[in-house]
């Protein structure tokens, strides 16, 4: 059985969202590169799913009260790409975007990993596999607590060899924790090598459904799409949902995409200003 496959075009009232998604590009590349350090392929990759969340009328959060108890709560579990994270959160209002330029320095609230220190971060990260149990957890505290929130957890597709991955999946299901959407980038590369070489995911909606998730599959840069599919998860009752988002790693400049060797390495002062003019 294959996923429910979504499309859509863009509305007008979100085309606002495309130029946000640049300028969140624009950071990540610009802060890696100042850094030489950091992960931009798959920070890029993630792009429109971040821009969906934050931006096309998602998650509830108010970055002046951090901590309100009924914010909606997402959680990066393929925690290395939180350049694409910090650059949503400067967009979004959580800390100045000039603040953006002291990743990865010593003493910064942006570290290489994500963590709780920064505002607007639920989970510190550092070895993969455990985003989606903590999403799980904090998605039935929230039923046990009687609070409306919701929780989405972004997966890498690499990151999905984890057995930690399929026991969540497993537990979700048996606790109908349907206020829990797991987003999967897609970008079929994992550190330096494409993901089948290194195991074999396929098939891979199929694994989902068989564990009682509800599956749609979209296409990770199509805006709308991305919107439509996490509004749908807000209808399913009774089961978890997962939404497999097709992407490209380095998505937006031409030498990166599909380039395992920008999995980990920044720009140099060439290549970041080609690739800045790229993204226009």
């Amino acid at each position: 059985m294959s996923a429910e496959v979504v499309s859509s075009h863009l509305p007008k009232s979100v085309q606002n969202l495309e130029e946000i998604a640049r300028s969140i590009r624009h950071h990540i590349l610009n802060m890696t590169s100042n850094a030489n350090s950091g992960h931009p392929g798959g920070s890029l990759s993630s792009v429109e799913i971040l821009t969906a969340l934050y931006f096309g009328n998602i998650l509830r959060y108010d970055p002046r009260k951090i901590q309100w108890p009924d914010r909606d709560r997402f959680i990066l579990s393929k925690g290395h790409a939180c350049p694409v994270l910090y650059g949503a959160l400067a967009e979004a209002g959580y800390f100045p975007i000039e603040e953006l330029m002291t990743f990865r320095k010593i003493d910064s609230r942006l570290q290489g990993h994500a963590n709780t220190k920064t505002p607007g971060v639920e989970m510190s990260s550092g070895s993969l596999g455990m985003g989606l149990s903590f999403g799980l957890g904090v998605a039935l505290s929230g039923r046990l607590s009687k609070q409306p929130y919701r929780v989405y957890t972004l997966l890498g597709d690499g990151e999905c060899d984890e057995g930690q991955i399929w026991e969540a999946a497993m537990s979700a299901t048996h606790y109908k924790a349907d206020n829990l959407t797991a987003i999967v980038d897609r970008n079929r590369i994992q550190n330096d090598r494409s993901t089948d070489e290194v195991m074999q995911l396929e098939p891979f909606i199929q694994k989902w459904q068989a564990f009682g998730w509800y599956t749609q599959e979209v296409d990770g840069h199509d805006l709308g799409a991305i919107i439509a599919a996490l509004n749908k998860t807000k209808e399913i009752k009774g089961i978890p949902s997962v939404i497999v988002a097709n992407t490209i790693k380095g998505k937006g400049v031409s030498f990166m995409e599909g380039n395992p060797s920008f999995h980990g390495k920044a720009a140099n002062k060439e290549e970041l200003i080609a690739a800045l003019k790229e993204i226009g």
